[in-house]
């Protein structure tokens, strides 16, 4: 299927490692102009250079930390400088901090709703003057499966994702007149450097291998397995393209079934 991104400007926030690399490989296989972005230097190139040499099509990089004030309205600035517009924005900036409720401080739900809510109110809002003058404008914001189901031990962060549940389906309500798309993708256990680390620690604490923890998590997903990168990116790619022009407000699941809910 043709998903339309030649001639598109696409920005693609928290790109440097996993979900985030993942989607902006796919946009550049697709044709689309990519503007990379990460808060590391390092990385986000190390990034573009992996994606040009596979694709031919090297993105442009920046380099932000959207969770600071000023360093949306900074990165927006820098796509209009090095793509001429924008037509997507993906947010994939997000995480969680795993601890009992009574562990967490005042310090832990403030910075951790920093790192997933305010740094995507941060970036879409910076980016809507360049998306009401793009083509077939659309939003894409990385949530997660714990939103629909949370996950123990990690209310913090299923807080916060479900607020991106809501914070999406009203901006799409907001912004439909203008014909701005907004959806979101919320993926589940996903085999991310994120969840690698976090079964090192596990199996290092219980004596056992990484592969033993991983194989134990993924007793609880009904397709037995975590997903990978590329099947959450890929989502994300349709959901911003313009053969999504049909959707929005929704958040979609790619979690292998783990979310049972049926809302």
């Amino acid at each position: 299927m043709d998903l339309r991104y030649d001639g598109r400007r696409v920005l693609v926030v928290g790109a440097s490692a996993g979900i985030g690399a993942a989607t902006a490989r796919l946009l550049a296989e697709e044709g689309a102009s990519v503007l990379v972005a990460a808060r590391g230097q390092a990385g986000i190139e190390a990034v573009a250079d992996r994606i040009g040499e596979a694709t031919g099509r090297r993105p442009a990089t920046a380099v932000a930390d959207i969770t600071r004030p000023g360093e949306a309205e900074r990165l927006v600035a820098a796509a209009r400088e090095t793509l001429g517009g924008l037509d997507s924005v993906i947010d994939c900036v997000g995480g969680s901090i795993r601890a009992s409720f009574e562990a967490l401080t005042d310090e832990d739900w403030l910075a951790n709703y920093g790192f997933n809510v305010l740094s995507a109110v941060r970036v879409v809002r910076a980016a809507l003057p360049l998306l009401r003058a793009g083509r077939a404008p659309a939003i894409v914001i990385l949530g997660a499966a714990s939103a629909r189901m949370p996950y123990p031990n990690q209310v913090v962060s299923n807080v916060h994702k479900a607020g991106l549940l809501a914070l999406v389906k009203t901006l799409a309500g907001e912004l439909a007149a203008e014909g701005i798309r907004v959806n979101s993708v919320a993926p589940g256990r996903t085999l991310t450097r994120l969840w690698t680390e976090r079964a090192d620690l596990l199996a290092a604490e219980r004596g056992v291998t990484r592969e033993t923890v991983i194989a134990e998590f993924a007793h609880e997903i009904p397709l037995g397995r975590f997903g990978d990168p590329d099947e959450v990116a890929a989502m994300a790619v349709w959901l911003a393209s313009p053969r999504a022009g049909y959707v929005t407000g929704q958040t979609v699941n790619v979690d292998g079934g783990i979310a049972r809910g049926l809302l």
